[in-house]
């Protein structure tokens, strides 16, 4: 089953799209249009919604946050039907142009993205009435962006937000770069973040300072258990119940809350060495 919804935030609209071979999607993506610019792609097993989406939509340029392919689906065949160029890190553009591999639970949910030929983010992006500021924000993945309109207070966010309270964590993600971006993007004036998974149109920089809070403090609690004598597997143990156990069995341990111990473990330790 496919799901397709639109959200209008004003002058921006978010268009969702999942994919479930059985029953509706797990998860869902969402992509935006802000003037004639296109953030994000969505996935592509969805590629014949998103293409029929942009079909009369007119379009100057795509930005990527991030290479992940339920983000950087649809670049390719979007880049080809509109001939437009698309723009992004300089990490993203190696793993576009590249390839890269995904598991299987990722062929499942979003499929593989096709190798495109990135260009490189110019330092600000105009769309006519709006000017987009790109900013690096890695933890997510190493090439992961953010977009700033600073003149209206939005922030296209990518996977930097997804929930002000997280239950796992990615293996290749990393925790310490994650609370460094959460730390600087909260020096950024906006209400609006428009996160790729879970948008809040109000009260975004509230939102995000909540995630912040959140895993300062389960770093702290990490960070206490590990003072009291407890070895990383004890820890996990200790705090297994947390664990989402159809995520790290669907995803084969990829994704779980054993791995955000584990990030948080990295973090204390490299707190603790830099004090």
């Amino acid at each position: 089953m496919k799901l397709c919804k639109i959200h209008k935030f004003g002058d921006i609209t978010g268009y969702e799209l999942g994919y479930g071979y059985v029953g509706k999607p797990y998860m869902t993506t969402i992509f935006y249009s802000i003037g004639n610019v296109i953030i994000d792609t969505g996935l592509s097993l969805a590629r014949r919604e998103v293409l029929e989406i942009v079909r009369d939509k007119k379009i100057d340029c795509i930005l990527l946050t991030h290479h992940h392919e339920d983000h950087s689906g649809n670049v390719t065949a979007m880049m080809k039907a509109k001939q437009v160029p698309a723009y992004g890190h300089s990490k993203t553009i190696e793993k576009m142009r590249d390839g890269f591999n995904i598991l299987m639970y990722q062929h499942v949910m979003w499929g593989k993205a096709e190798k495109a030929n990135i260009s490189p983010l110019p330092r600000m992006i105009n769309t006519g009435e709006f000017s987009l500021i790109p900013i690096h924000a890695p933890g997510h993945s190493k090439d992961h962006t953010i977009f700033f309109e600073k003149n209206h207070g939005w922030l296209f966010c990518g996977d930097l937000y997804l929930g002000s309270k997280i239950k796992y964590c990615r293996a290749d993600e990393n925790l310490i770069d994650t609370l460094n971006s959460l730390r600087e993007t909260l020096k950024l004036d906006f209400d609006s973040l428009f996160c790729a998974h879970n948008p809040r149109e109000h009260n975004g920089h509230l939102a995000l300072q909540m995630k912040l809070e959140f895993l300062e403090n389960f770093c702290g609690e990490v960070g206490h258990l590990l003072s009291g004598g407890l070895s990383p597997g004890e820890i996990i143990k200790k705090m297994s119940h947390n664990e989402v156990r159809f995520v790290k069995m669907f995803t084969f341990g990829n994704v779980s809350f054993e791995q955000m111990v584990r990030k948080a473990i990295q973090y204390v330790h490299a707190k603790s060495g830099a004090s």
